[in-house]
């Protein structure tokens, strides 16, 4: 066979392979990355050797790897890198500089490197993280503007720049001598030539370059071009012996800042998405199983001591800079991987002799691991995080490291609004809710928004939004409505849970990122989910019927009836199972229970609305059966009836009391019940409930929330104070004159 028909079959069965790996990967609920990795070792000449010319499908895949770093340079832009200049330069160099030195010398010191320099080089392999693998799963999440995301793309984009001065003294590290501060300076002086090259056409050449080309109107042409400026800055890089990624990220870069950024980016995403996927199937094809298996105890030894020692150098790193213990811990357990790139690094010094052949594989089966653990450690991340912080001593400690700054609040804000995210939906949101006189109180992380709020002398919080401790400062229990406009939607869900959690009563207004998100807001407890593709979709519908003469009444009429209906008469209902998923994935971490209807329970005929059960006791009804039916997501019109069988999810406490509900009905019929929550001139305050008098209901007290916790059976006597949220059968006043018909202790 010819080689241009076997380079053809080559390719078809790299992408078929990462198309069913991808799948696989998906339907198992994992990012798809990993079926890419493990399908290029399915079909490489480590596998059913389908695929033995590595070499072509890994020209490929450079090529897919300059598209995702000048993808990375377009969306993250010269205003972005500003944000995280700081970190991204000091902390890389802080971060390389740490790793390659500890590496080195533990590896003398365990004999593992039989010389400083073979130390050194081993430093460097280990000190790279993966930028591929890391975008790719930030890029998955929705997490690249995240505050995380844009640390952890800096410290990334530093560290390919930092590859190239690697393979430039490479050859100065194999022959030791004056030659290794020759090659320092010819590396530096070639970076220096390079940036002052991209910094000139940047301003002069490729804007009206790619004006030219966008003037012909010609789809054709500015793919060709974008394609040609991409790929020609990447091979100029390589030629001056800098990396191929430098050159794409600065390429993208270049193209930011001009008007035509948006058009080059969704020409050149799929394009992206295509040879990336050859790069992971290529990254498959070099893990040998053999290795690893006949030396599986040290590589595991390997990838546990790099992977906790690289998060336990990064972690410090990113709170010395003055970023919060979460983004700290995500950024850690997201760098803490070997990079791709450590392939090519280790490739290099294989062949000058610095590495031998038993290291060069043991590298290659540790790196490999790791890349495949990267996104399961990114989406355990955050749940991590916050569970360190409620360990008793280490929670204390760690609360001075969550980023809580603010212009003066008074102690007495009440009836304001909070509005979690100042980008370009916040920004409009407040100045709207200002121009009317209402009170609003920002969360933001964003330094740059941050010094926007101060000169318009708006009060804000600086912090993550889901923080217990942020959510503590902002008084929601006396807030009128909270906006959340965040970018990620990870942090959108738990903000959201945290929030009813310790204001159940509390009306959320949430933005969705995608159309599954919709639902999945609304069950989580959301009083209404905005979904801005959706509403401009509205906006364009009602001025088109009103062309077509449609009257106004009605037009206003079906809008609100598409709202009503939580956008689902215009969703596909393909997304259907993907709203389910993503419902489970955000409430996974709750118990779950299936409880019966009885004929005789109180619920029965009753909506979900009416019986309120959300707000009531905290639990989500996230599927309702019954007979040969089941129901999805149950609309807040939906009717229990008898027999029915109701998913509830919440934690076990908003279980229990779920169930102690369902068996007394005057609580449910009473319109008189609602969370009632204590400020401080409640004459509550100070009350000292016995267990035995929480739990006969003494003072028509069914249950209390403090600071997201819910408490209905306690061991000891509790002290009632301001900011409890009090579930009331009865009235306040009811509550008032039992105490005064019978003495309860006040402290």
């Amino acid at each position: 066979m010819s080689s241009e028909p076997k380079f053809i079959l080559d390719l078809v069965t790299a992408l078929g392979s990462a198309t069913v790996g991808g799948f696989v990967a998906n339907r198992l609920r994992q990012p798809v990355l990993l079926g890419y990795l493990l399908s290029g070792l399915i079909i490489g000449p480590f596998g059913f050797k389908l695929i033995k010319d590595v070499d072509q499908i890994q020209s490929l895949a450079e090529v897919g790897v300059a598209f995702l770093l000048f993808a990375l340079g377009v969306e993250f832009s010269i205003t972005e890198l500003k944000r995280v200049k700081d970190i991204a330069i000091k902390g890389s160099l802080l971060q390389i500089g740490i790793t390659t030195g500890l590496i080195a010398l533990i590896s003398l010191i365990l004999g593992w490197s039989r010389t400083p320099i073979e130390g050194i080089f081993i430093g460097f392999l280990l000190s790279l993280s993966s930028t591929a693998v890391v975008l790719k799963t930030l890029t998955e999440r929705g997490e690249t503007n995240t505050t995380h995301g844009q640390v952890m793309l800096g410290i990334l984009i530093a560290q390919d720049l930092a590859l190239g001065l690697m393979l430039a003294i490479l050859p100065a590290l194999s022959e030791p001598g004056s030659g290794l501060g020759m090659a320092l300076l010819q590396a530096g002086l070639k970076g220096v030539i390079f940036i002052a090259f991209a910094i000139g056409a940047g301003v002069w050449l490729v804007p009206p370059l790619m004006k030219t080309i966008a003037a012909t109107e010609s789809s054709e042409l500015f793919l060709l071009g974008v394609i040609a400026l991409c790929l020609g800055v990447a091979l100029l890089t390589d030629a001056l012996g800098l990396s191929i990624e430098m050159g794409a990220f600065i390429a993208g870069l270049m193209i930011a800042e001009i008007d035509y950024s948006d058009q080059a980016l969704a020409k050149v995403l799929p394009l992206r998405d295509t040879f990336a996927s050859l790069f992971f199937v290529s990254i498959g094809m070099l893990i040998e199983p053999l290795v690893i298996f006949n030396n599986l105890g040290v590589i595991l030894g390997l990838v546990l001591m790099v992977m906790l020692g690289k998060a336990l150098v990064v972690a410090p790193v990113v709170l010395g800079f003055g970023y919060s213990f979460k983004t700290a811990v995500i950024a850690s357990l997201g760098l803490n991987q070997i990079g791709e790139f450590s392939f090519v690094l280790a490739q290099e010094g294989f062949d000058l002799g610095i590495l031998g052949e038993n290291k060069y594989f043991l590298v290659i089966g540790t790196t490999a691991i790791t890349l495949v653990l990267t996104p399961v450690l990114l989406k355990m991340a955050p749940r991590f995080a916050d569970q360190i912080v409620t360990l008793p001593r280490i929670g204390d400690y760690l609360k001075k490291f969550r980023d809580v700054k603010a212009i003066p609040l008074p102690e007495t804000l009440q009836n304001h609004v909070v509005v979690a995210g100042y980008g370009r939906v916040g920004q409009v949101l407040v100045n709207m809710l200002r121009n009317q006189g209402q009170t609003v109180l920002v969360i933001e992380n964003s330094e740059a928004a941050i010094q926007r709020l101060r000169q318009q002398k708006i009060s804000y919080i600086f912090g993550d939004a889901d923080s217990d401790l942020v959510l503590e400062k902002v008084h929601l229990e006396r807030a009128l409505a909270l906006a959340i406009t965040l970018p990620d939607p990870a942090s959108t869900r738990m903000l959201l849970q945290r929030a009813l959690s310790l204001a159940p009563g509390l009306k959320i207004v949430v933005r969705a990122h995608e159309n599954m998100e919709v639902e999945v807001l609304n069950q989580l407890g959301a009083w209404e989910v905005v979904q801005p593709e959706f509403e401009a979709a509205l906006e364009i519908g009602a001025n088109v019927l009103g062309i077509l003469g449609k009257d106004t009444d009605i037009i206003q009429s079906v809008i609100r009836s598409i709202r009503a209906g939580r956008y689902r008469s215009v969703i596909p209902e393909k997304i259907t199972n993907l709203e389910l998923r993503a419902l489970q994935e955000a409430t996974e971490n709750l118990s779950t229970h299936w409880v019966g209807i009885h004929p005789d329970s109180p619920l029965v005929g009753l909506t979900l609305a009416k019986a309120n059960i959300r707000h009531l006791t905290g639990v989500t009804i996230m599927e309702i059966e019954r007979e040969n039916q089941k129901l999805n997501y149950p609309t807040p019109n939906t009717q229990f009836q008898a027999n029915d069988r109701v998913l509830a999810v919440g934690s076990k406490d908003e279980i229990d009391l779920f169930k102690t509900l369902m068996d007394q009905e005057s609580w449910l019929t009473q319109e008189g019940i609602r969370w009632v929550p204590l400020d401080e001139t409640s004459p509550l305050i100070d009350l000292s409930l016995t267990p035995e008098e929480l739990a006969d209901n003494f003072t028509g007290i069914i249950a209390i929330r403090r600071q997201g916790n819910l408490y209905k059976w306690v061991n000891k006597s509790f002290k009632l104070k301001a900011g409890d949220v009090l579930l009331l059968k009865t009235s306040l006043e009811d509550v008032e004159k039992l105490m005064q018909e019978r003495p309860i202790s006040k402290v």
